[in-house]
């Protein structure tokens, strides 16, 4: 079995309110020096058998067709491990 993660972030130019609210809570909380956050989703795909070029090719396409927004999302792929 093999693990492979999909990272989905807004892309740079998609306004992101969350991370806007994050930041602004940021210094309240203590934390300061931080110039902006960017919020997005982690995924976490476990697969049988080896992570080879077919199995990661049907994971692109999952997070094409489902994990992602391509209109207005980012995704990377990953294995873990």
């Amino acid at each position: 079995m093999a693990r492979v993660i999909v990272d989905v972030m807004l892309k740079p130019e998609i306004l992101d309110p969350q991370g806007q609210a994050i930041a602004r809570a940021l210094p309240r909380l203590g934390f300061s020096g931080v110039t902006e956050v960017r919020q997005g989703k982690r995924f976490e795909v476990e697969i049988d058998g080896p992570a080879d070029e077919a199995a990661i090719a049907d994971v692109r396409k999952m997070a094409e067709t489902l994990l992602a927004n391509t209109v207005i999302e980012d995704y990377s792929v990953r294995v873990e491990g």
